[in-house]
């Protein structure tokens, strides 16, 4: 009687192979030419490259090509993308969510058994408000001989300063980076504070980031941007914030309150 093929995983570990690796690579905030060239490489040698995608009303994937996965598409060929479903929009029902982070978790330590190599595609910076986080603790439980590596990215805030011309720090000026998911009332606390602040996530609470600008006397010199890279790219001052939402993921930068050149030093 024949013995049975050993799988991949097996195969590896009886050739001594490195233990599986899952790499979570920073792609930038929507623009291509933005990956850096390390990130390009990390993508192109992974065995699978996985891509997250929000989750449908019935947990299966929502439509459309996310803005990873559309960076991701430059560079690696479609049918290396695997699309995995988290419950990115998904803040009320807990137990709904810690199951969509079990799933993933499992599907992506299942790629690593049958391919040794993952490459988690993130927008912006691994280790910046990243999903990338999560899904490398949930695999790491789930598998924990694994390596765990990140490959940085160029963050929101970077890409609307180079496009903005807002200058993001100076001297010994402090930069504050706050995510208004926390509240609005914690982005006022940042405002009212020095040097340059940062707001990420606040597209649905527009009305309450311009109000608290104005209470901080903080408008002059801000700028926010949404869907920075794409067609549907908005950079704009601050004091142009619109009366209703914007895209969730929106980028606001107000500049240190600054007398002249090297006034910070």
């Amino acid at each position: 009687m024949s013995s049975p093929v050993p799988g991949p995983a097996a195969a590896r570990a009886a050739a001594g192979a490195a233990p599986a690796r899952l790499t979570g690579v920073g792609v930038g905030p929507g623009d291509p030419e933005l990956v850096t060239v390390k990130g390009v490489n990390a993508l192109r040698a992974a065995g699978a490259v996985v891509v997250p995608v929000m989750a449908a009303p019935d947990g299966t994937a929502a439509g459309g090509i996310g803005r990873a996965e559309a960076t991701v598409r430059h560079y690696v060929d479609a049918g290396r993308v695997v699309r995995v479903v988290f419950a990115l929009n998904e803040r009320a029902d807990r137990a709904r969510h810690e199951a969509a982070w079990d799933a993933a978790g499992e599907t992506v330590a299942e790629l690593l058994r049958r391919h040794g190599t993952v490459a988690f595609a993130t927008i912006g910076d691994p280790n910046v408000y990243s999903t990338f986080t999560y899904l490398a603790a949930t695999v790491r439980s789930l598998l924990p001989a694994v390596a765990i590596a990140t490959v940085p990215g160029i963050t929101a805030m970077q890409d609307l300063a180079a496009r903005s011309g807002a200058v993001l720090t100076e001297g010994a000026e402090p930069l504050t980076l706050v995510p208004v998911t926390a509240g609005s009332a914690v982005l006022k606390e940042a405002l009212e504070g020095p040097g340059t602040v940062v707001a990420y996530k606040f597209g649905r609470l527009a009305d309450e980031v311009a109000a608290a600008l104005r209470a901080t006397g903080r408008t002059e010199g801000a700028v926010w941007g949404s869907s920075l890279g794409l067609a549907q790219e908005a950079i704009r001052p601050a004091a142009e914030l619109p009366g209703g939402p914007l895209p969730y993921l929106s980028t606001l930068i107000a500049p240190a309150r600054r007398t002249g050149r090297g006034g910070k030093l």
